[in-house]
């Protein structure tokens, strides 16, 4: 005899709300984009040039996390049971790439330049991209609220500060090339900002990978998962615990609990399911009861 829960909590997603700053990021950084460019032809630049290049990848990967979460707000369908909710998964995963290979473009701009330094015309670099650290700073604040709690946002908060970082690093480089006459700076200090962008990105592409091959997700333990329900009166032993990501926002779990005097009715398992949500951040819970031994030889048992 078996006896099955199934409890599914509907929370506000932290990036609910997120929609309009997407799209004032957008629109704001495309139009930088393009007064950085021209700038660049303008003077002749090539950092500044290389800068609105790098830019342009950012508003793709916003554009990327903007697609993702509207794709993972979608209700379930017969075929996407669960909805499209791992679109936000995806999106994370994307903008680590793009931004690896934004690195991969600005460190093989900066050694060109090391090899072979170019006249730079500082006060046009150092005005152009002080307005862009204004532009920049401006997008990651609208971000910065729902970094810790949605991977997808998080990569579109990392390209932002990442191109707030590379605009303080050129006004430097400007003002210290106008200082010294020493054109080598620029691609110095260029290198240094794709060391700190890669250290960010890696953390990134970490979560979002292990999301995607269903690991548990961070600030979880499934021995402390296990040994919770292990606690619950009535229960013998705990099987087949399963915990994973549904995306990037969403935890869900499923687990047999063996209790052999019998089911302890509907109304402790969702109190169960309601202790899973508040105390680990489980808000979709699967459990199932088994009122007779479990075969610990052929299954997981804790």
């Amino acid at each position: 005899m078996s006896g099955h829960h199934h409890d599914h909590h509907h929370p506000t997603p932290p990036a609910a709300g997120f929609g309009r700053a997407f799209a004032i990021g957008i629109t704001i950084n495309l139009a930088y984009v393009a007064i950085e460019a021209a700038a660049g032809v303008v003077t002749g630049s090539m950092a500044l040039l290389a800068d609105a290049g790098h830019n342009l990848s950012d508003v793709l990967g916003l554009a990327l996390a903007w697609g993702g979460l509207h794709l993972s707000a979608r209700a379930p369908s017969a075929r996407f049971t669960y909805g499209l909710k791992r679109s936000g998964i995806l999106a994370a995963m994307a903008n680590g790439i793009v931004l690896v290979l934004a690195c991969g473009a600005i460190v093989a701009e900066a050694v060109q330049r090391l090899l072979a330094p170019q006249p730079v015309p500082g006060g046009t670099v150092m005005a152009v991209a002080a307005v862009g650290i204004v532009i920049n700073g401006f997008t990651a604040w609208l971000f910065a609220r729902g970094r810790k709690g949605d991977v997808n946002i998080r990569g579109a908060y990392l390209h932002m500060v990442a191109d707030a970082g590379i605009s303080a690093a050129v006004v430097v480089s400007g003002f210290l090339i106008l200082r010294t006459g020493l054109n080598w700076i620029d691609p110095t200090l260029s290198l240094v900002v794709v060391a700190v962008i890669l250290r960010g990105t890696w953390g990134l592409l970490r979560e979002s990978v292990a999301m995607a091959l269903d690991a548990v997700p961070d600030g979880i333990e499934s021995a402390e998962v296990a040994a919770f329900l292990k606690g619950r009166p009535g229960v013998a032993t705990v099987h087949d615990l399963h915990i994973w990501s549904m995306g990037t926002t969403d935890t869900a779990m499923t687990a047999h609990l063996v209790m052999p005097d019998g089911h302890p009715g509907d109304a402790a398992l969702a109190a169960l399911a309601h202790d899973l949500e508040h105390r680990f951040g489980i808000g979709h819970a699967t459990i199932q009861v088994e009122t007779g031994a479990a075969d610990c030889a052929h299954m997981a048992c804790a």
